[in-house]
């Protein structure tokens, strides 16, 4: 799936992942089994993820920090930086050179809010998982055309437009042009 991170690309934010998990279980007081059981992802995930070795999904990290009782945030922050709204890693790489997410910052919100800085290669893809209800989307394109995808239906938005969605559904992001695709994505629950 287009949406997982890969650990190979050492210098993104699964550089700090494993350590933060590692930190973060412990401080909670939680085993790996036991934050497998409350967050649904496997021992053997966890176990990877620590050490270093996994390939993850967004969603999957959200399951974590959420068993954990931590935001997202928490997890993928670099620890040797000052606590910030700044966050400034990239946490997704698509196929193509010019696709990447990167998670610009980030703000109390009811739960969490965040500022990602998108950019999609031409015909590059990435497909999400729903969120859980109470998640919602805003994106505002700054370039080329975006095709979003929502429950299967699909409408472009041409740089200089936005849209706002629940993301408690099946959505996927899609650059259909020939040229990069860029756009301003938050996300607040």
């Amino acid at each position: 799936m287009s949406n997982i991170l890969h650990s190979q690309e050492r210098g993104d934010v699964l550089a700090h992942v494993s350590g933060n998990l590692r930190c973060l279980r412990q401080q909670a007081g939680l085993s790996q089994a036991a934050l497998a059981e409350a967050s649904g992802i496997s021992r053997r995930m966890i176990v990877a993820v620590e050490g270093g070795d996994a390939n993850i999904s967004l969603s999957s990290l959200d399951k974590l920090a959420a068993a954990i009782g931590v935001g997202f945030v928490d997890l993928v922050r670099d620890p040797a930086r000052a606590p910030s709204a700044e966050i400034n890693e990239v946490t997704w790489r698509g196929k193509d050179g010019e696709s990447t997410a990167v998670l610009l910052g980030s703000a109390p919100a009811t739960t969490e809010a965040q500022m990602w800085l998108w950019s999609l290669g031409p015909g590059e893809r990435y497909e999400a998982e729903p969120d859980p209800a109470g998640w919602h989307e805003m994106v505002f394109v700054t370039e080329g055309t975006l095709r979003l995808e929502l429950s299967g239906t699909a409408k472009d938005f041409p740089a200089g437009s936005f849209a706002v969605y629940g993301t408690d559904q099946a959505y996927a992001y899609v650059n259909p042009g020939e040229t990069p695709v860029r756009f301003v994505r938050n996300v607040v629950s």
